[in-house]
């Protein structure tokens, strides 16, 4: 193992409810750390961004304000990268959750410094609490935090299995892509990751790899270069 130096693995919080769809499947969580684990013994530095789907979504109520909506989204965040960075710790690795607002003593404030010190440790970093601001998402705050690690790419688990030209679940012909390039997926709104997302990466030349979490050995693989999703290049 060994194709990049450091990565960011982005995660979707639905993903690791597993069937439960809300929660924590700790099995499915267990399986995704013994992966990090393999790639943190070969070498790879691993920061860490999970959604907060299987809690909340920004946009789940109508009747309260969007700002206090998305600060709930932010927390859930936290909640999750808490729970997986300590099943992290349980199959042994050293793990430091990083926010960009105070949390008490349950996290240390973001700064690239502080997150790049912890890689040369050998410590994976979650990145939790998005970009501390409202109306962005998770899918921004991992491509601007991949983009300030220098991140070789982004390793985007999700519950589907790649980038498709229309949603699967709606177009039962959908066509698969195994790779695209930024500049289509922003020409024809596919949808890897939100809009705001998509333009950072291309104005940053930041690559990503979208594939099934659920997959066996999906991240290794991910990380090693096997294509088993769809590569989106740069």
């Amino acid at each position: 193992m060994g194709k990049y130096k450091r990565v960011l693995l982005k995660l979707s919080g639905e993903a690791l409810a597993g069937d439960k769809k809300t929660g924590f499947d700790e099995a499915t969580c267990i399986e995704v750390a013994k992966q990090v684990k393999e790639m943190t013994d070969s070498g790879i530095q691993v920061g860490v961004v999970i959604g907060g789907g299987n809690f909340w979504r920004g946009r789940t109520s109508n009747t309260i304000d969007r700002t206090k909506a998305d600060q709930i989204g932010m927390l859930a965040t936290v909640m999750n990268c808490i729970y997986v960075s300590d099943i992290f710790r349980f199959v042994g690795m050293k793990t430091s959750i990083l926010t960009p607002f105070e949390c008490g003593s349950m996290t240390k404030l973001f700064s690239k410094d502080r997150a790049l010190k912890y890689f040369e440790k050998g410590i994976v970093v979650f990145f939790a609490g998005g970009t501390g601001h409202p109306y962005f998402s998770t899918d921004t705050g991992a491509v601007l935090r991949a983009v300030e690690i220098e991140a070789d790419t982004i390793l985007l688990a999700k519950a589907i299995d790649g980038v498709y030209d229309s949603d699967p679940k709606d177009n039962p012909s959908a066509k698969k892509y195994d790779e695209v390039s930024i500049e289509e997926v922003l020409d024809k709104k596919l949808a890897v990751v939100d809009l705001a997302a998509t333009i950072m990466c291309y104005e940053n030349k930041m690559p990503m790899q979208v594939f099934g979490l659920n997959a066996e050995n999906s991240i290794i693989d991910a990380a090693n270069g096997i294509n088993n999703g769809t590569r989106v290049t740069v």
